[in-house]
């Protein structure tokens, strides 16, 4: 099997891959982002990296049996300024249309954020599927709506009722009178200082920077005595990791500042694992 991987920064689909023992000759990832590049090729050395999706052609690989990728969501995104396919980030996904076509693959798979139907309709159009809709929540410990389209069946997985206290030990709850709660790891619009209980889900785990320190916001959310220090603290990028299931320690050859933006622009590993038995 050879597998091309367009946008692929720290190679999530690999993960998958190997989770599943699905053997690959070849893994070619289409990437720019040099943190993103370290990352896959310290934990997995033979990627074959191809730069530029703007510059890659299908012509030039070898067969290519899995086609796969997220295209960037900044224009897309309820989230975001709401440009959809204006957005030159966006304007992306069409390089993932045109590969498509350029490389006939076997199987395929995008992924995207929930948006407005009418730019999802404009992309079941041109792929010719419409997508299934999962939300990470039902593998890992965090709210993660997105949108899958792909040649074949997707199916939803089994609830395994994770929360973030699984990240960090869910034994910790018991030392305090009221529950250990955790920061957002990246406050922006709508949520600036997220303050939520070890016994419940993260929101959805974005790009952003993580510190160490006092949280803001909820005035009844308990201050507790962490390593000496009283307050709330951010997730760490170790549970970022653990939260997007990767493996401990994957991102660990980059700073945690880019190790927090590499996850949070990463896939859902359990969920990406869970989609690829329908290409085993």
């Amino acid at each position: 099997m050879n597998v091309l991987s367009l946008f692929d920064g720290i190679s999530c689909g690999q993960v998958a891959l190997n989770n599943l023992n699905i053997e690959y000759e070849n893994y070619f990832a289409s990437e720019i982002d040099k943190y993103a590049m370290q990352v896959t090729q310290n934990n997995y050395p033979n990627t074959i990296q191809i730069g530029d999706v703007t510059q890659v052609k299908g012509y030039d690989l070898p067969k290519i049996d899995l086609l796969i990728g997220g295209s960037p969501c900044q224009g897309f995104s309820f989230a975001g300024a709401g440009l959809n396919f204006e957005d030159e980030r966006s304007k992306l996904f069409f390089e993932f249309v045109r590969l498509l076509k350029e490389t006939n693959p076997k199987y395929w798979m995008l992924e995207n954020v929930n948006m407005k139907q009418e730019y999802q309709d404009i992309i079941s159009d041109l792929l010719g599927v419409k997508p299934k809709k999962l939300n990470s929540k039902l593998t890992s410990s965090q709210n993660r709506l997105r949108l899958y389209w792909a040649n074949f069946e997707i199916t939803e997985p089994e609830n395994q009722n994770l929360v973030i206290g699984d990240l960090v030990g869910i034994d910790v709850i018991n030392r305090y009178d009221k529950p250990i709660v955790l920061r957002n790891i990246y406050p922006k619009k709508g949520q600036n200082g997220n303050i939520y209980s070890l016994e419940g889900k993260s929101k959805t785990l974005s790009a952003g920077v993580g510190i160490k320190g006092n949280g803001i916001g909820s005035s009844n959310a308990p201050k507790i005595d962490w390593d000496n220090e009283q307050g709330w603290r951010r997730l760490t990028a170790r549970e970022c990791e653990m939260l997007q299931n990767l493996p401990n320690g994957y991102c660990k050859e980059i700073s945690d500042t880019q190790a927090y933006k590499a996850c949070g622009n990463g896939w859902e590993v359990g969920m990406i694992t869970h989609i690829f038995k329908g290409v085993e």
